[in-house]
């Protein structure tokens, strides 16, 4: 296909999750099933060019002062690709498989029209709705950071440390051109250009036997945090897939016990391969009962219980960039019930001195300081782990990790647009 052909194929497909209000990757796989002839190359074009349109969905309607599928796909060639007027001419040209010629209107606002003036919400795509709870978390710097969360995300991998150390895996994929990341000691990332195929890492001898897992590097920083340690009693309660419960197991050397489980068992399904795979030796996995008493053998035991809450995944837009325009006002409130039930469900599990390690990959305050302080006044028999300590599980990176993140009271804040990674929080809460 040309890339003519590609444009025109993107503003269908971006019509089609318009107009039936579904998913990006199923309106992207309904297209690929109805055009076969489409080689691997050309889908991953496709779907690149509509995830970077969803990006930039708010900024590139105000550029085009229309939300229709052909405006915004081509306000975010401007936008997000940096084409100039030209070169998106030469794509919409209306030649066979081509969109139709820009109109004298589309010209103008392309060439002339700038982002001055436009509200937050428009310069850092993300729904209006969302603009009072951005003020709370970032102030001024809110259409900056909402910018930063819909920009391209890396590839990130984790060193698995019970078989390979960072620098090994890297001599095991060095073909693919990963660099060590900044600031987790096992991780590995690599830059993805706007049309580049994802690399094929589970079919690389590193990831088949069990040497690197993917894991955005904010997600291991946030799992490091935890200071989970070898002899200890650990519980991963929010498990899913297991992404975290892997990491847990590396900092744990295999020593002691660590526990993982899941309100919905599906999924958890992936676990067990994982760890399968990875040589974790420690890991227990609990699989929910009706009653709900698979932890009642745990209380008063655990060390540490980690708690990767359900959240509204606002901090992972950068990887699911459709999800920000599908979330619903409702389902803040929603999340923010089951962080506190699942806060609470923690509690009578821990022995005394015993720590929460809260996690959300969230940037919204209601769901981190917040939720944290509403914990602490209802168990005001746990205090707060200065950040400043939780941080310092980097080691030598603390220091210069202490000024790209926002340190607050209640906890540690990472940003794509402060720290380079996903955007996660962190609190560590100590039982008395």
């Amino acid at each position: 296909m040309t890339p003519a052909a590609r444009l025109a194929a993107a503003i269908e497909v971006i019509d089609a999750v318009a107009r039936e209000r579904r998913p990006a990757a199923d309106a992207l796989k309904s297209w690929g099933l109805a055009h076969r002839f489409a080689g691997s190359g050309d889908r991953a074009a496709i779907a690149g060019l509509v995830y970077d349109t969803l990006r930039r969905r708010a900024s590139s309607a105000w550029l085009m002062d229309s939300d229709g599928p052909r405006a915004v796909a081509l306000g975010m060639l401007s936008r997000e690709r940096g084409l100039d007027l030209e070169a998106i001419e030469r794509l919409a040209d209306g030649s066979r498989h081509a969109p139709e010629p820009l109109s004298d209107a589309e010209r103008t606002r392309l060439s002339a029209v700038t982002l001055d003036g436009a509200p937050a919400h428009v310069a850092g795509d993300y729904p209006e709705w969302l603009d009072p709870a951005f003020a709370a978390s970032f102030g001024e710097a809110r259409a900056e950071e909402g910018a930063a969360l819909a920009s391209r995300a890396p590839l990130d991998l984790r060193a698995n440390m019970l078989k390979a150390s960072r620098d090994e895996a890297l001599a095991l994929l060095d073909d693919l051109q990963f660099e060590a990341t900044r600031w987790s000691p096992w991780g590995l990332r690599r830059q993805l250009s706007a049309d580049a195929k994802n690399p094929a890492i589970h079919a690389e001898p590193a990831f088949i036997k069990g040497a690197v897992e993917v894991q955005d590097e904010g997600s291991q920083l946030a799992a490091l945090m935890s200071g989970a340690a070898p002899g200890e009693q650990v519980l991963d309660l929010c498990a899913g897939a297991g992404g975290k419960t892997l990491a847990l197991a590396g900092m744990m050397d295999n020593k002691g016990q660590l526990y993982a489980t899941d309100d919905d068992k599906r999924r958890l399904a992936p676990i067990h391969e994982r760890l399968t795979r990875s040589g974790a030796r420690n890991v227990q996995v609990r699989t929910p009962k009706s009653v709900g008493t698979e932890l009642d053998d745990l209380a008063g035991k655990l060390d540490l219980v980690l708690i990767d809450a359900p959240c509204t995944g606002t901090g992972a837009w950068r990887r699911n960039p459709d999800a920000k325009w599908r979330m619903r006002p409702g389902a803040l409130e929603i999340r923010r019930k089951e962080q506190a039930e699942v806060l609470d469900r923690a509690v009578p599990l821990l022995k005394a001195g015993g720590r929460i390690a809260y996690i959300t990959c969230s940037v919204l305050n209601d769901e981190n300081g917040a939720q944290v302080g509403a914990f602490l006044s209802r168990h005001p028999e746990f205090s707060l782990t200065p950040p400043s300590e939780v941080i310092r599980a980097l080691g030598d990176r603390a220091g210069d990790f202490a000024k790209a993140a926002r340190l607050s009271a209640e906890g540690v804040l990472m940003t794509p647009r402060t720290t380079g990674t996903d955007g996660f929080f962190v609190s560590v809460l100590r039982k008395a």
